[in-house]
């Protein structure tokens, strides 16, 4: 048998409210100590000796990934401007090749054909703009943060993280002088450095000491770092994050301050990049809202999505030159849609919303003459049921219909504000991603790209479909499944995998993955529990599942297993569980309500201490997440609710399954000490628990596709030993 490090006991005394906490691990937190780094390579040095029996079916499934995938491939290409914009992967590369080619003509929009020549060679007339093969030589890790092109075409702006932490050191490059880089090189920013619309200047937000985004600065084009970049936004309030950017038509730039239920745009005409930014609304706590740039009837107008009175949020029209003024209402509050967004073109408008758990897209043009309806859906748009009316006029939204039961699509990738169509980014369990071009005009839905899967992948031999399950308050919490209809029969227990999130409104939507194919293959069941904090199901679905709702995640969770149990799609010996994050909170707490449903848990960059982290001002996140989970500083009643159901405050003794924390080093979300200390806690009652820790990655683990097919073929190869899967999938 092999033996568990062993963790030393140094204890610190945390005091809040009158509570009294002894934690004997919060010495692992002093990343620079050579003890903490000695104990996390014995760590490894651990997990790697207990999983070695596992080495050949990782090797497998890496293979079956590599195999499976086109490894020199070729993004659909994106016209900007005068280009088309795309990304090429090369076998052997760990990272992609940002390139473009010239259009043909100002009416090009089609995109150049994707055949074998352009995937292996490129389109013709390519320039690569940024191999980030080269610039990750020499790193462990490597991650783009910004990548930008002026408007003319003429200069790049592109930002690097080499450690993980995500601080990004911008650096420019002119495009037209043989690749001539400017002395412009500025350091420790945060990601989304953009040009202005002249192209001479840059704008770019840094942070605070404790990582959050509080500062917008602009930067003149090749003046040397630190000679005069001038601060135009500076955000004290330690709720909010902000962000700088350009609107569609690039008439406006944009600088958003959000906290987790807040926020507040302000705005600038492009034309005067040295001008004073002015606010549209002034921040109302609880109101959340987007700003979108339309032009309509040749007036500037701006669309705004909000939750002010609207829970489930509503779209409206101001102007833009008062956009504190009248309000005309586009699309009311419907308490059976939830509006996400809006996407505004010169002829036509795009919103996206989800109904009955899933994502949905309609379209409408814009008037060309005249202002705008007044209810702006007509009679059969998503302000009333989200159904569309095919015989409604052009300026009547109409939804995109799909046939499948289970699916996700949404707008992406579509600067140009003159463009006619709108690109689409569709997928399902069972359909592999796919890229369309939808002509608003001739409502023509065209196939531009589908993923590719080589080898011998059938999608008629997976189905997918919904399970609801039954919380014990009576709620009705749906379930995703997707599985290999020639080696499950539902009602025969079968082994099941069940992913979980369930915060920050994040929905967890069905979508297709080649590496979740090893598992499927192998006679797994793949599921998703669509737990209350997620967004699934609308606003009210979040905030059911948040600060003192918080445990419906954790009950939504097991109810689920339990209804996936009792229905017969699996039982308690091949039932493993998996989330990160803040799903791997989710895996820590059902360890400790539930651990008799399990076979595994598997729980990737966990927030598993979140009493202690929410309680230090000074970490990254901390006071932004305090309208997430609560503030348990300053109320007693949060921390006394936190504390109920805190993992590592709640391990005690028990059969617990085996338990698999992966985590990196130089995360900056969820420190790598969370589940370290887990781990040496789970320890101490006899369960059988892993920490694995990448030490040169952040918070979305290693950089490099290889790399992290590896890291996801070693916590498969796990899942399928926890789960009792046959290793060849017979």
């Amino acid at each position: 048998m092999l033996t568990p490090p062993i963790t030393p006991k140094k204890p610190t005394e945390r005091i809040h409210h009158g509570d009294v906490h002894i934690d004997d691990y919060e010495w692992l937190r002093e990343k620079d100590d050579p003890a903490v780094v000695a104990h996390l390579h014995e760590e490894n040095a651990y997990t790697n000796a207990r999983t070695e029996h596992l080495s050949l079916l990782q090797e497998q499934i890496f293979e079956e990934i590599k195999g499976r995938t086109r490894e020199t491939d070729l993004s659909v290409p994106t016209r900007e401007g005068d280009w088309w914009y795309y990304t090429r992967t090369v076998e052997g590369k760990q990272y992609g090749i940002h390139c473009r080619a010239p259009i043909a003509a100002a009416d090009d929009w089609e995109p150049p054909a994707l055949d074998e020549d352009a995937q292996r060679n490129g389109l013709p007339g390519e320039q690569i703009l940024l191999d980030d093969n080269e610039h990750a030589e020499g790193h462990e890790f490597y991650s783009l943060g910004s990548f930008d092109v002026s408007a003319d075409g003429t200069r790049l702006l592109w930002a690097v993280d080499t450690e993980g932490d995500e601080r990004y050191t911008i650096r420019v490059r002119s495009l037209v002088d043989d690749g001539v880089e400017f002395p412009d090189e500025i350091e420790d920013t945060a990601s989304g450095a953009l040009f202005d619309q002249s192209g001479e200047y840059i704008f770019y937000t840094t942070v605070d000491d404790a990582w959050r985004p509080d500062t917008v600065w602009r930067h003149r084009v090749g003046d040397a770092p630190g000679t005069g970049d001038v601060q135009v936004f500076h955000e004290p309030d330690e709720r909010y994050w902000i962000g700088v950017g350009l609107t569609r038509s690039r008439d406006f730039l944009v600088i958003e301050a959000g906290s987790n239920i807040t926020s507040e745009a302000w705005l600038l005409r492009s034309s005067d990049p040295t001008g004073e930014f002015a606010v549209v609304w002034p921040r109302k706590e609880g109101v959340e809202y987007d700003v979108e740039h339309a032009v309509v009837g040749g007036r500037d107008r701006l669309l705004i999505v909000h939750n002010d009175d609207a829970v489930n949020f509503e779209l409206l029209s101001v102007s833009a030159d008062d956009p504190q003024g009248a309000r005309r209402v586009l699309l009311p509050h419907n308490p059976q849609v939830r509006l996400e967004g809006v996407d505004a073109f010169r002829d036509f408008v795009a919103v996206e919303y989800r109904r009955d758990g899933l994502t949905r897209v309609a379209v409408a043009c814009v008037p060309e003459k005249g202002g705008a309806r007044e209810d702006g859906a007509g009679e059969g748009g998503a302000g009333k049921d989200g159904a569309a009316d095919d015989t409604a006029g052009d300026d009547t939204l109409h939804e995109l219909h799909f046939d499948e039961e289970l699916f996700t699509v949404g707008a992406g990738g579509n600067p140009e504000w003159t463009q006619p169509t709108l690109r689409l980014g569709y997928g399902s369990f069972v359909t592999p991603s796919t890229v369309y071009d939808y002509d608003v005009r001739t409502r023509e839905l065209r196939l531009r790209k589908q993923q590719a899967v080589l080898g011998e992948f059938d999608p008629a031999l997976f189905e997918q479909k919904r399970e609801w399950a039954t919380a014990k308050d009576g709620t009705r919490i749906p379930i995703s499944l997707v599985y290999r209809r020639d080696l499950v029969t539902p009602g025969e227990p079968a082994p099941l995998v069940l992913y979980g999130y369930g915060s920050y409104e994040a929905s967890m939507d069905p979508s297709f993955g080649i590496p979740r194919l090893s598992l499927l293959d192998r006679g797994i069941v793949f599921a998703i529990a669509h737990v209350r904090g997620g967004g699934e199901l609308g606003r009210l679905w979040y905030e059911h599942g948040k600060k003192l709702h918080k445990k419906n995640t954790f009950t939504d969770f097991v109810d689920s297993a339990r209804h996936l149990i009792d229905t017969g799609w699996t039982s308690p010996d091949r039932l493993a569980a998996q989330g990160g994050s803040a799903g791997g909170l989710l895996m820590g707490a059902v360890a400790n309500l539930a651990p008799k449903y399990f076979s595994g848990i598997l729980a990737e960059v966990p927030f598993v201490d979140p009493l202690t982290s929410i309680l230090d001002p000074s970490l990254p996140l901390t006071v932004i997440e305090w309208d997430e989970w609560g503030d348990p500083l300053h109320d007693e009643e949060v921390y006394a609710y936190m504390k109920s159901y805190s993992p590592i405050e709640n391990v005690h003794e028990t059969h617990y399954p085996r338990i698999l924390a992966v985590t990196s080093l130089n995360d900056t979300r969820v420190l790598y000490v969370e589940p370290a200390k887990w781990v040496a806690k789970l320890r101490e009652v006899g369960a059988d628990a892993l920490l694995k820790i990448e030490m040169a990655a952040g918070h979305g683990g290693v950089s490099g596709r290889y790399s992290a097919w590896r890291e996801r073929a070693f916590a498969y190869a796990w899942l399928v030993d926890a789960v009792g899967a046959h290793p060849s999938g017979e």
